[in-house]
């Protein structure tokens, strides 16, 4: 059962149930799903929703993969598909798909995102999509496992890196306030 606009939306409202202060910046995603755009689908624009995996070993370290094409390390993730029946789904097979760890020793954190992140996507010609944004909705999960076998049509490299080495530092203050 595909991803609906209902799903989305309740997602969203249990998200925002837990950071108010994030509304302002969720408007956008609200305002398209009021219009009725499909945000299930990768060919929406101004931006779609995504699923992303915040994977996390016991030691702190969260995982992070090397994007063939952007070229960047980021954490694991992607866009949904017609078989995910919920986010978290999408997340959790986003992230075995590319980094090859078992979904059996991937334990989710929670029904609800750890973090909503909004990005810009720049234009890319040879798939004819032009410059929108991601509605990211990220997922924790914890495992012991280590790095299976990559994607190697998406994914080029993975590695563990401590929580101090996020950027984010909304997204660390999360994780680190999830794992206590």
């Amino acid at each position: 059962m595909a991803i609906t606009a209902d799903h989305i939306r309740t997602t969203l409202a249990d998200y925002l149930d837990r950071h108010p202060e994030a509304k302002t910046e969720l408007g956008i995603v609200l305002g398209l799903l009021d219009d009725g755009d499909d945000l299930t689908s990768r060919k929406t624009c101004p931006g779609h929703v995504t699923a992303g995996a915040i994977l996390v070993r016991p030691d702190s370290h969260v995982l992070h993969i090397l994007h063939n094409a952007t070229g960047k390390w980021l954490l694991p993730g992607g866009h949904l598909e017609a078989s995910d029946g919920t986010l978290l789904q999408a997340a959790g097979r986003e992230l075995t798909e590319e980094t090859g760890i078992p979904p059996l020793v991937i334990t989710p954190h929670s029904q609800v995102p750890l973090h909503i992140d909004i990005h810009p996507i720049d234009a890319n010609p040879a798939k004819d999509e032009p410059a929108h944004q991601h509605f990211d909705f990220r997922f924790l999960f914890r495992t012991t496992a280590d790095i299976g076998e990559l994607q190697t049509e998406e994914v080029s490299g993975a590695t563990w890196r401590h929580l101090e080495a996020l950027s984010d530092s909304q997204l660390r203050q999360r994780i680190t306030e999830a794992i206590r």
